[in-house]
């Protein structure tokens, strides 16, 4: 039996990194509204475009989950799909996606279907995938390869570093206060995001000491190499940087940079970090 799995564009992927014969990836998009123009979040989204329009401009913007047809057609009945999603904490994607499962599965009681909360954003929903794939590549049945998946995305941690949270704030993800004091010039926000929930730490001046607190939070959770995604909104020289010290940390780490997609650029913005390890 062939494996599908689909993600929401909160996953900075679009393919998966080792293709396989008997496994498919698909993303289901996203939409973004901005300056009453409607972005989709998929291959030909013009990131870079959007962000400076997102930034000139000076209305209420928002974002739109994927609906349950949407997930509806990237399942294929017969087959094993596997639904990876943002937080449930974090949006209605996850409720979207529960009801597309519940939909297939009423059409054709043979497929199996099932939705994973990614618990964060971004590099998090990426290292899900991959240990998805992982646990499929090792000949697991559905349901062993939904529970070692799960088991592990209960582990992932998630920092990040934004200049903005201006959307965040916006979509009442983070209070007012974290906002405002993340918004001087030349100051970084920094902040975790534990259990779909995002938590603001500390408010520092210039890259370098935003390093420095990411590497303190990442030492405090007892990091000890192993699988690292760094998602960045335009900023490479830092997830550069910041791919060096966590490889001085401990030297059988992996670290993949990646840019971020549409959803993670509208709420990072510019110059926004984020890492799951």
């Amino acid at each position: 039996m062939k494996w599908n799995i689909i993600g929401d564009s909160s996953c900075d992927l679009f393919d998966l990194e080792s293709p396989a014969e008997n496994i498919t990836y698909r993303s289901v998009p996203f939409l973004l509204n901005i300056e009453d123009r409607e972005f989709i979040d998929n291959e030909s989204l013009d990131t870079a475009e959007m962000v400076k329009i997102m930034k000139e401009s000076k209305k209420a913007s928002s974002s739109a989950c994927p609906s349950p047809e949407s997930w509806r057609e990237k399942m294929t009945a017969g087959e094993n799909n596997i639904l990876v999603t943002i937080s449930k904490n974090l949006s209605g994607s996850y409720q979207s996606g529960d009801i597309a499962v519940k939909t297939i599965c009423e059409e054709s009681p043979e497929t199996k279907a099932v939705v994973v909360d990614g618990c964060a954003t971004g590099p998090s929903s990426v290292l899900t995938v991959r240990k998805l794939v992982e646990n499929i590549n090792n000949g697991e049945d559905f349901e062993t390869v939904i529970k070692n998946t799960e088991e592990y995305v209960g582990k992932i941690h998630t920092v990040f570093a934004l200049s903005c949270f201006d959307n965040l704030v916006k979509a009442g993800r983070v209070g007012k206060i974290a906002g405002i004091l993340a918004a001087s010039l030349g100051f970084f926000g920094v902040g975790v995001e534990e259990g779909g929930k995002i938590a603001f730490r500390a408010k520092v001046r210039g890259k370098k000491k935003a390093i420095a607190e990411m590497l303190t939070v990442i030492r405090g959770n007892g990091f000890n190499g192993g699988d690292v995604v760094i998602s960045h909104c335009m900023n490479e020289p830092l997830a550069l940087k910041m791919k060096e010290e966590i490889e001085a940390l401990d030297n059988s780490v992996n670290v993949t940079i990646l840019p971020t997609r549409g959803l993670n650029s509208y709420y990072a913005d510019k110059e926004g970090l984020i890492i799951s390890y």
